[in-house]
């Protein structure tokens, strides 16, 4: 049960209340953008912190996290564009030993969504982690009677 609600009831299990409410609530706004971003970094950094500021999670503390997803995406940007110059040579190189491997510039674009991904889920970027929180914000309503299976002859008596 939620402490709030407990609270209310009378805490009649005696149990600890938590009272987390108001405990770590910094002001919601967007932090100054870190100069040492690469240009696409930047650009991303204020397309993103206006949406982050909408739903109310962007605040001071999320500086450093936010620019490093910022600077994943640049890195991200420059592999792809990289790789688009390049075709389907970018996609594969040979070793000096004559072994293939995969290319360098998709390598780096690989590691650079791995690493977008991680902070888009901290930031509640991605659906799945959209629907979690909505999933976690909406009370889950049970159902009174359990046993109780609608039928017409509960309202119009049997034939």
């Amino acid at each position: 049960m939620p402490d709030n609600v407990r609270i209310l009831t009378g805490n009649r299990g005696k149990r600890a209340v938590n009272n987390r409410s108001g405990v770590l609530s910094p002001d919601i706004e967007i932090p100054d953008c870190p100069s040492h971003l690469l240009p696409a970094a930047k650009k991303e950094w204020k397309r993103v912190s206006v949406e982050l500021l909408k739903i109310r999670i962007i605040t001071q503390l999320d500086r450093a996290a936010l620019a490093a997803y910022c600077q994943a995406y640049a890195r991200w940007v420059d592999a792809e564009t990289k790789l688009k110059q390049l075709g389907t040579d970018g996609l594969i190189e040979a070793t000096p030993s004559g072994y293939k491997q995969i290319g360098v510039w998709l390598q780096i674009s690989n590691r650079a969504v791995e690493q977008m991904h991680k902070f888009m889920s901290e930031f509640g970027m991605t659906p799945a982690t959209r629907a979690k929180a909505e999933a976690a914000q909406v009370p889950e309503q049970h159902d009174l009677f359990p046993d109780d299976k609608p039928s017409p002859k509960r309202f119009f008596g049997s034939n």
